[in-house]
């Protein structure tokens, strides 16, 4: 086990403990191109030596929930159990209220789902308590009020420790302060979408104490981008670091209450994530980061809008045969759909039977 690369910290919540300034996002090691289990692990511990102590998991990370479901969580688990650290002193951050079926998350913010989502990540993570437990997102069809309920209840049960919330906004986490304590809110912030700074949800929480996790903070899929971005190289340049460590010394310079949870499929980009919790940049580069333009391409913008509309989503599910059987749209029902997969001639020749809108 290497030295520690962060010593800085933030408090995770307002009765909760405090975790390194930068924590790690562990989604991409169980979607789409991911890396070896091996090699997964590797990441994990690199992390984990370096200081980071806070990770953010979800049982709807992986391939698809119909074989792979929580796989995302025994990984971590297996990094925790095989790593020769202090492994209590690691706050593991899941999530439930997402189902992942063929390809594509959907929100299921029902109070079944998230107490049979619990007592499956109870068991996925190996522990009687989940340290910090998140609403994913909030579900349209489900009252929110609902859904927070069920996490309280989860809480007063014993499973699990502090509440956290995800993909909300300040009317939602006000909603429920007043049924649960809140520890904590994981929303996307980078210098692409800046909106939680713009809109107030980060100066809230901070006033309210609670930490912000900020997911996607180097720009997700865009992240690419930031390479030739001549603020960015400017100040890399002479800190001698990488820009996307400028980036997330940037947030952090933002507000006392953000944590910001890098991903990484490699150790490499693990470790010059962590480096950034103790990179302390000056006012001027702040600022100048903070004129910097980042524009968003015009496909995201229409491409995240056209992703937020309910009806766009059940019609892709329903095409594609995953919509759950009998799930709700308002007052409408779609019956699910039957993959039908027959032998003819050597060759596998599949149909798919849509059920029949009611």
């Amino acid at each position: 086990m290497s030295a520690a690369l962060v010593a800085a910290t933030r408090r995770l919540g307002p009765d909760a403990v405090a975790v390194s300034a930068i924590g790690f996002g562990c989604m991409p090691l169980s979607l789409g191109r991911r890396p070896s289990e091996a090699v997964a692990l590797n990441v994990l511990h690199a992390a984990l030596d370096a200081g980071v102590t806070l990770l953010d998991t979800a049982d709807a990370y992986c391939l698809d929930e119909r074989y792979e479901l929580g796989h995302n969580e025994r990984l971590v688990a297996k990094a925790l159990r095989t790593w020769g650290g202090p492994s209590s002193e690691v706050v593991v951050a899941t999530k439930a209220g997402m189902r992942r079926l063929g390809g594509s998350f959907e929100p299921d913010g029902r109070p079944e789902h998230l107490r049979q989502a619990c007592d499956r990540s109870l068991r996925a993570l190996g522990v009687d308590q989940i340290g910090l437990y998140q609403l994913h997102t909030p579900d349209p069809r489900v009252p929110f009020t609902e859904s927070v309920g069920a996490l309280e209840r989860l809480r007063e049960a014993g499973k699990i420790r502090w509440v956290g919330l995800s993909n909300v906004d300040i009317d939602q986490i006000t909603a429920a302060r007043a049924i649960v304590p809140v520890a904590s809110v994981q929303n996307e912030l980078s210098p692409f979408k800046r909106d939680e700074l713009a809109n107030g949800v980060v100066a809230h929480c901070a006033g309210a104490g609670l930490g912000f996790l900020a997911y996607s903070p180097v720009g997700g899929g865009l992240n690419t981008r930031l390479r030739e971005h001549p603020v960015l190289r400017e100040i890399a340049a002479e800190r001698g670091v990488s820009v996307y460590a400028v980036v997330l010394a940037w947030l952090v310079a933002q507000a006392p209450n953000i944590i910001p949870i890098p991903a990484a499929r490699s150790v490499e980009h693990a470790l010059d994530s962590v480096r950034a919790a103790d990179l302390a940049l000056s006012a001027a580069e702040v600022e100048a980061i903070d004129r910097a333009t980042f524009a968003l391409p015009l496909r995201r913008v229409l491409r995240t809008h056209l992703a937020n509309q309910p009806w766009l989503k059940a019609a892709f599910r329903w095409a594609r045969g995953t919509l759950p059987e009998e799930r709700r749209f308002g007052e409408r029902r779609y019956a699910s759909s039957t993959l039908v997969t027959e032998r003819r001639s050597g060759r596998d020749r599949r149909a798919v039977v849509r059920g029949k809108l009611g």
